[in-house]
């Protein structure tokens, strides 16, 4: 119901490169959901951020000639805040795990796990990538027959080699919580999605959880452990408390007393991550809240890769993109609705030029955006720019209905494809409707100025309808087609579930549309 609490996360995104695609994709599901859920009435908290420490970032702020912090404000500043703007994101909050306030929080958790019998000291080996910054077990790990690294065990993810570490660490006894898991996965089905995601995540739970490494001692760039400084905590645990912290956890003044507080007014949360991120938090990170007694997350949801060329997005590949490649010719609200449309969110994607075009030209200029042009522009025309006081045609009007219904219920259930498609299924109504009704043939007989009237008053609508409902996921066009509209106000302030009320909050007359998706010339498009 309109009033809740949404609390929506993306990963916090490692600072050891510049943003390509794959990371927009993320930020742009969490923060379509999250402006859905504000314009519904909820009480929406948005949070982003970057993940800054770490061997990962140390050695890569090395090999720059530059301190691991220095190295991680520069990219922030740079990069990873500028790519929020790029593709329009209206996040309500920004952590970065080098804030003093999560460090905090991250010592305040630790010590209490600790002081509660859930952390002990013990030696270990293994295998370690610090890309995933994460210990590998072998099965995890290829043989490699040729190349630079043949002969040598490499991380499935990243390609390159691990390297096999001995040291004396603390742990998190995150086996004693392998029940309880499996507990908490048959209770709540839709704790982990999509379905084939929770089946993975079940299945390695059910065949045992070993005890968690959590400390490092052969580097210093981290979160020290609070009753040993000669270690820091693992960046995995340090990353995954951001979650809390970014909320008031560690905070006397923010947490407050039970049932008080912005903590306890904001948790749980509900996890946007890349599934290859699943495990820590499905399985990591619900263990350390039952730990320390804490409500386990809402919901985590693990979306697939972006592949270009079938392979996975990556830099280290050559197969990054950057957003502002997208963005600087189509446009951030093409980029928003491609990559949430065009991919069936929680699989994997194929992302091309060629097919980003096609649908810019077919879907959102010859289909959203001419259909806003050419009612904008019969209104102006036929009845002088005032909003003909008229009944709109019953078809229509329960269609509207219907897709905003429709689409409020797959957000619900985190399926934005599912909801753009909805809407769409209004878009191809309204573009039939007056292609069949022919208004500018209305227009030439005097005798036919009611049935003329009502045309254009069901056309009109529906595209406010439209308006109201894309708005979350194309802000700018919908901006500008809510002030053609006569709009008061702005539209995101239009609740989503009065999408089909929206004309009393206008003027009653409509304003000069330009056009939402200009045309953009196959060269223009190529280039990028």
């Amino acid at each position: 119901m309109p009033g809740e609490s949404f609390f929506i996360t993306t990963p916090i995104f490692y600072v050891n490169d510049v943003p390509h695609i794959g990371h927009a994709y993320t930020e742009v599901a969490a923060d379509v959901l999250a402006r859905w859920h504000r314009q519904r009435g909820d009480d929406t908290w948005s949070l982003t951020g970057t993940d800054e420490h770490g061997q990962k970032i140390l050695r890569t702020a090395t090999a720059n000639g530059v301190g691991p912090k220095e190295w991680a404000d520069r990219l922030v500043e740079s990069a990873w805040k500028p790519l929020l703007d790029t593709v329009d994101i209206a996040n309500d909050q920004y952590i970065r795990t080098t804030d003093p306030e999560h460090e905090r929080g991250v010592q305040a958790f630790i010590q209490q796990l600790y002081d509660d019998g859930h952390i002990y000291e013990g030696i270990y080996e293994g295998y370690y990538c610090v890309g995933c910054e994460e210990y590998k077990t072998r099965d995890e790990l290829i043989e490699t027959k040729d190349g630079d690294y043949a002969g040598e065990l490499v991380c499935a993810i990243h390609s390159r080699p691990v390297e096999v570490l001995k040291e004396k660490n603390y742990f998190f006894r995150m086996s004693d919580f392998q029940q309880e898991l499996l507990n908490l996965y048959g209770s709540q089905p839709d704790f982990i999605q999509p379905e084939s995601l929770r089946n993975e995540i079940i299945s390695f739970v059910s065949q045992g959880l070993e005890d968690l490494s959590i400390s490092r001692s052969t580097f210093d760039w981290g979160v020290k452990v609070p009753w040993d400084e000669s270690h820091v905590i693992y960046v995995w645990f340090d990353a995954l408390l951001n979650y809390v912290t970014a909320v008031g956890y560690g905070d006397p003044e923010r947490s407050g007393p039970a049932g008080t507080g912005e903590f306890r007014r904001r948790w749980p949360a509900v996890h946007l991550v890349g599934k290859d991120i699943a495990r820590f938090h499905a399985v990591i990170w619900p263990a350390m809240l039952m730990a320390a007694g804490l409500p386990v997350p809402q919901r985590v949801f693990g979306h697939g890769w972006l592949l270009v060329g079938g392979e996975k997005m990556s830099k280290s590949k050559l197969t990054g993109i950057a957003p502002q490649q997208i963005t600087d010719v189509f446009g951030s609200d093409a980029f928003r609705y491609y990559f949430l449309r065009a991919i069936t969110f929680g699989q994997d994607g194929s992302f091309s030029w060629e097919d980003l075009a096609a649908r810019y030209q077919a879907e959102l200029a010859n289909g959203f955006g001419n259909l806003a042009s050419r009612v904008i522009a019969m209104i102006a025309r036929y009845r002088g720019s005032a909003f003909p006081e008229a009944s709109v045609d019953v078809e229509i009007a329960e269609l509207a209905a219907r897709v905003t219904a429709d689409a409020d219920d797959a957000i619900g259930r985190l399926a934005i494809h599912e909801a753009i498609a909805h809407v769409w299924r209004l878009v191809d109504a309204l573009n039939l409707y007056i292609t069949e009704q022919e208004p500018w043939v209305l227009a030439k007989d005097e005798a036919q100025s009611a049935r003329l009237d009502q045309v254009l008053a069901t056309a009109a609508h529906g595209l406010g309808t439209l308006a109201v409902l894309l708005s979350p996921v194309m802000p700018k066009a919908t901006a500008k087609l809510w002030t053609a509209l006569g709009g008061e106000g702005a539209v995101q302030d239009v609740r989503l579930q009065h999408a089909t009320e929206w004309k009393a909050q206008t003027t009653g007359s409509v304003q000069a549309l330009e056009a939402l998706f200009p045309r953009i010339e196959e060269q223009e498009a190529g280039a990028a």
